[in-house]
């Protein structure tokens, strides 16, 4: 909780025993990277192993009958053992406080963590907290918060208990109940007897500054406990990156909606991939929904009768539960195939939603007959003369129309079948294509929430094939086979003549890695170059890398604008280009990037003739030779 002491706002944990506050422990390390920026509310506590008396407000003092308690870095002394305390981002840092502690005796250490979910994160946590108690020994008990942040994280849970290096009991990493109480018996015995074998931290600990102690009249143990099994440990048990996908996302989904009190979701389905995993991810919440009432999880059947206003309801199907909350539209215009039509009604049929089929051409026809009476001109496709201008003017407007439609129906379309409330809008743009900026600003990507804007199109497509199986959902395989197309330009002879890769000028997969090297690694046009030059050399010519780099910067460059509208999505990958809260940097770049643009091709040329097929490098006894 805050604290303010001596007119300071400290980011604490309140440690307490039968109503009585043993310690006020201020946080030393503040997450000030990516999604957090403590420092702006926070200070952090530089006087490690220090304490000193603060003065309870009267509120306080009138309930625990204490004037002061210590506050600052200390630990527990209990009759059988000693205590210390971390907290989140402090297990993360260099040199954790958990190293000191141990080496001046803690036996215990707790961190009360807020670690949001990531793809792929829970080995990295894990590894922390089992190295920790592998160097040092001793006993790691970590909580990690669960749910929805009220933004665009997810606190994913993971609590684990870790004794020695060996994990003892581990807690769910996604599940819709609040609280999860998490047990170990463990024997202190144990840690005693590793740490006196380890040479070197015994040497380390004989020379460690101590910590003041906190002495509290209490102990862990009892003499009956001699009698009482203790835990073995346990063999970590991870979530795949589709199952992660399968869960996460969808905890959050149903977070968002039992808290913004709306009766459910409008999805604007359009027979891609994309639409088509975010329909997948509501089926997923549904049955998790489902398996949680099954389990008597009173507090999610609440919320359930609250969302679809009958007080009787029980869900016991998916299906059923996705008729009552998720509402699918397919828009199609005159520039969408007959197959696209069927693959969505397909699958809507499939996870059981409300499905609405509607055309969009009479719409587009009268904005662009305003235009045309106001300006005497008609603007027209490439594909019948029209100019690059034209074409995506024409094809903006289709996008921007299916916006205004898909709040209209989420608004109404309740309303016209009598039932009570309204729809939250929901987002298909995946992370690639919002880092390239390959969406209309103001088009369906602009939704209330969008629950796979931090998951690549990589991903997108494990998980959809993952959901065939999983849910047994058949339409997705025909989704999966087609091209991802917008399907925005006239078709040509009644088929698609449009693909999203080829309107990018690059691949799903060469995006992700961009977005990884742009945000992650921090590269500008000429370190991306220098770097893909050796990972590509047996893939691209230097020319060629020198090209698609160019080419990815100008876009994401001319499009980074569209960021500043993106709208909130879940954040699974660390090149979210997110720039609400995680990804600061500017919207306005000059686009020739002339500096970096310029020493690229100053490379170019010498990277052809060092990395060209007719220089063979042949290893022989001396060394190589050229």
């Amino acid at each position: 909780m805050p604290v303010m002491h001596r007119n300071v706002r400290y980011n604490c944990r309140v440690i307490f025993l039968n109503r009585k506050i043993l310690l006020i422990r201020p946080k030393m390390a503040l997450a000030n990277e990516a999604n957090y920026h403590e420092l702006r509310w926070f200070t952090p506590w530089s006087r490690s192993r220090h304490t000193e008396e603060y003065f309870l407000p009267r509120m306080i003092r009138d309930l625990t009958t204490q004037e002061t308690v210590p506050f600052g870095d200390a630990v527990l002394a209990t009759w059988d053992t000693c205590i210390g305390s971390e907290i989140c981002e402090e297990l993360w840092t260099p040199h954790s406080p958990h190293i000191d502690m141990g080496l001046d005796g803690v036996e215990i250490v707790t961190n009360a963590s807020s670690s949001h979910h990531v793809l792929r994160k829970a080995d990295t946590r894990v590894d922390l907290v089992t190295m920790a108690t592998a160097k040092n020994g001793g006993i790691y008990l970590l909580a990690n918060q669960k749910g929805c942040d009220g933004d665009r994280l997810y606190y994913d849970g993971c609590a684990m208990i870790a004794m020695n290096g060996s994990i003892f009991a581990q807690g769910s990493q996604f599940s819709l109940d609040n609280v999860e109480v998490l047990t170990a018996t463990l024997d202190l015995e144990d840690v005693r007897s590793y740490r006196a074998e380890i040479s070197s931290r015994n040497l380390a600990a004989s020379r460690a500054s101590p910590y003041p102690r906190v002495k509290v009249d209490f102990a862990l143990s009892c003499h009956e406990d001699l009698l009482a099994p203790v835990s073995e440990p346990i063999e970590w048990k991870y979530h795949s990156p589709e199952e992660e996908i399968s869960l996460g996302p969808a905890c959050w989904l149903w977070d968002f909606l039992r808290r913004s009190q709306q009766a459910g979701f409008l999805l604007p389905l359009s027979g891609g991939v994309d639409s088509a995993a975010t329909a997948c991810l509501v089926y997923s919440m549904c049955c998790q929904v489902c398996e949680a009432v099954r389990s008597g999880n009173q507090e999610v059947l609440a919320d359930v009768r609250t969302i679809v206003n009958q007080s009787s309801y029980t869900p016991q199907d998916p299906r059923d539960l996705c008729g009552h909350i998720l509402t699918t539209c397919y828009m199609a215009s005159e520039n969408s195939s007959q197959e696209t039509c069927s693959r969505a009604r397909e699958l809507a049929q499939q996870i059981g939603s409300h499905h609405i089929s509607l055309s969009i051409d009479p719409a587009v026809k009268a904005v662009m007959g305003i235009f045309s009476l106001v300006t005497g001109k008609s603007p027209l496709f490439a594909a019948h003369g029209g100019s690059s201008r034209e074409n995506l003017a024409l094809q903006n407007v289709q996008a921007r129309i299916r916006m205004v439609l898909a709040y209209l129906f989420a608004q109404l379309s309740l309303w016209s079948r009598g039932v009570r409330g309204g729809l939250l809008v929901l987002g298909s743009a995946n992370v690639d294509e919002s880092l390239l900026g390959y969406l209309t600003k103001y088009d369906c990507s602009s939704a209330d929430i969008n629950p796979i804007g931090g998951i690549s199109k990589t991903d997108l497509r494990a998980f959809v094939h993952f959901c065939t199986e999983r849910f047994q959902l058949p339409a997705l395989q025909s989704i999966l086979s087609a091209p991802p197309t917008a399907e925005l330009e006239p078709l040509a002879d009644g088929q698609v003549s449009q693909t999203d890769e080829e309107d990018m000028g690059m691949t799903y997969a060469e995006l992700s890695v961009y977005g990884k090297l742009r945000k992650v690694a921090k590269m500008g046009p000429y370190g991306m170059f220098c770097k893909l030059l050796g990972m590509w050399r047996h893939i691209w010519t230097p020319r060629q890398v020198a090209d698609k780099v160019k080419r990815f910067f100008s876009k994401y460059s001319m499009n980074r604008h569209k960021m500043t509208t993106l709208t909130p999505a879940y954040h699974a990958e660390n090149y979210s280009p997110d720039d609400n809260r995680f990804d600061l940097r500017p919207f306005l770049y000059n686009t020739g990037w002339p500096w970096q643009f310029r020493h690229i091709e100053n490379q170019v040329g010498p990277a052809e003739m060092f990395l060209s097929p007719c220089f063979m490098s042949v290893k022989g006894t001396q060394g190589y030779f050229h």
